[in-house]
């Protein structure tokens, strides 16, 4: 049975301004839990069902976490899925820690994304295609949402995200730095062998002025239908599969 002060203190942290005090935040779902548990994350500790803790138990005793016994309705009460047959866990947030790039590396900046599902989609498509490096505007969703981690279908154990002021961090920035437009050079004609900084913008407005002026190569989708624009993600993700092509 998960008790009544851990019932609160999960409660707490689907709020933004309690996950970043206590810098802890919940993760739920089976498949969420187990990337969890499987990756460097600090957990402090799960609640599971008997299924899952049978299942899991090896990596369970291997990672040493303490383990609360619930039912999935309790699971359900306790978090913020509308149904949860498995698990539920609270870990420790990570510190906001500039990457490393490494040569020839490509890295996603993402400038003010705010749908929670746009970034989770954008950090689970980044892991399909490689990239392991991202790097946020402070505007940007915050990561550990709930609707952010469950975007990511365990995603956001393998993709660093780093928050930071883009221009400041573009300034510094010596490779290229390709932004997606409405106009620009057509992507299929872009070699990114050399990698650089792929530079998404806003859902609504697009790369804000300030970073456009850190822009070393506008590019776009070529348009061949009559729709407006793209979703940002469904744009990420086009544009690296045009990138791991080349």
């Amino acid at each position: 049975m998960i008790s009544k002060a851990k019932v609160k203190h999960l409660k707490a942290l689907q709020v933004k301004k309690y996950r970043k005090e206590e810098q802890c935040f919940v993760i739920e779902g089976t498949k969420s839990v187990v990337e969890l548990l499987n990756s460097n994350f600090e957990v402090l500790w799960v609640a599971a069902t008997d299924a899952f803790i049978a299942t899991e138990q090896k990596l369970l005793t291997k990672r040493g976490v303490e383990v609360a016994l619930a039912t999935e309705a309790e699971l359900v009460a306790a978090g913020s899925f509308q149904t949860n047959d498995g698990a539920l866990a609270i870990a420790r947030i990570k510190q906001n820690t500039a990457p490393v790039l490494q040569p020839n590396e490509l890295a996603l900046v993402l400038d003010d994304i705010r749908d929670p599902g746009n970034l989770g989609t954008i950090i689970r498509t980044a892991d399909w295609y490689g990239v392991t490096h991202i790097i946020a505007s402070a505007e940007t969703a915050d990561l550990y949402n709930a609707k952010v981690i469950t975007a990511t279908m365990g995603s956001f154990c393998r993709v660093e995200v780093f928050y930071a002021n883009l221009v400041e961090f573009l300034t510094a920035y010596n490779g290229a730095v390709y932004g997606a437009f409405m106009d620009g050079a057509d992507v299929h004609t872009i070699n990114f062998s050399n990698g650089g900084l792929l530079v998404i913008g806003n859902e609504a407005n697009g790369i804000s002025q300030a970073v456009a002026q850190q822009i070393t190569q506008r590019i776009t989708i070529p348009r061949i239908g009559k729709a407006e624009s793209l979703n940002a993600a469904i744009a990420t993700g086009i544009m690296l599969d045009v990138s791991r092509r080349g």
